[in-house]
């Protein structure tokens, strides 16, 4: 439930973010034509962005992930190494 909340969150600040951007765009370009070509290339340098990030975050998680094993690995063995000696 949370993951979902929070995603319903996230989606409604990117609408509201959107909009906004959406009439920046008319206010820096009025000529249509030029506010296409800027909103173009802002959706390309968003897009460039986002894919940095979700690779940057999934190298994260898996480096945490691994960090995670280890330790446990390293719990599991102390407690091999109590239990031999008792």
């Amino acid at each position: 439930m949370a993951k979902l909340i929070t995603t319903g969150f996230g989606i409604v600040a990117a609408l509201a973010w959107n909009e906004a951007i959406k009439a920046l765009f008319v206010k820096i370009f009025p000529r249509p034509e030029d506010n296409l070509l800027a909103m173009f290339g802002y959706a390309i340098i968003i897009t460039i962005l986002i894919v940095v990030a979700t690779l940057q975050v999934s190298r994260l998680i898996n480096i945490a992930k691994k960090q995670l094993k280890d330790q446990n690995s390293a719990i599991a063995d102390g407690q091999n190494d109590l239990k031999n000696n008792e």
